[in-house]
């Protein structure tokens, strides 16, 4: 009856979510950095890898502050100058666009990529395999490049594949 009255797409999947949900759980936010832990939660709790952002402020200091808590889109962004250096360092096999943090309330261009602490980064999400504390020393991620390299596949493909990514920060720190 419904096949006389509606055209389905092939496309189009009522049953399953084509949609990755990840989390950001920030877990210690000190003077100068937040460490969190980058949580797969589509299917179950998979620890991904470690983070490092900027430190949690009352008012945004550009370049000094971590984003907002909530959740945010990523998309690709295929133009600017972290695109161009990751895309000559990767090569166009590997990289296929930068991951972009839609609407993210106050900021611009907020994006996941390679680095080792909060001077490495404006507001962005930098990846890890290993951390430091932050509590009397500045916080720092280890291996970035390896755990960039590991983790930027699973959700290049799932972009390219025609899926949503859906991150959701938590500050569990507060």
């Amino acid at each position: 009856m419904f096949g006389k009255m509606f055209k389905i797409s092939p496309s189009i999947s009522i049953f399953s979510s084509k949609t990755m949900f990840l989390e950001v759980n920030r877990y210690s936010s000190r003077e100068d950095s937040t460490l969190g832990m980058l949580v797969d939660v589509t299917k179950k709790r998979d620890f991904v890898c470690y983070t490092i952002e900027d430190e949690a402020r009352d008012e945004k200091i550009s370049g000094e502050t971590r984003i907002p808590s909530g959740s945010y889109n990523i998309i690709f962004r295929t133009e600017g100058g972290f695109h161009n250096r990751y895309l000559k360092k990767f090569g166009e096999e590997f990289h296929k666009g930068m991951l972009w943090l839609q609407d993210v309330p106050g900021f611009e261009y907020i994006l996941i990529h390679c680095g080792n602490t909060d001077d490495d980064t404006a507001g962005c999400l930098l990846l890890g395999d290993s951390s430091s504390q932050n509590i009397n020393m500045d916080g720092f991620i280890g291996n970035s490049v390896a755990a960039y390299k590991r983790v930027y596949p699973l959700l290049a493909n799932h972009l390219i594949s025609g899926g949503d990514i859906n991150i959701t920060y938590i500050d569990a720190d507060s």
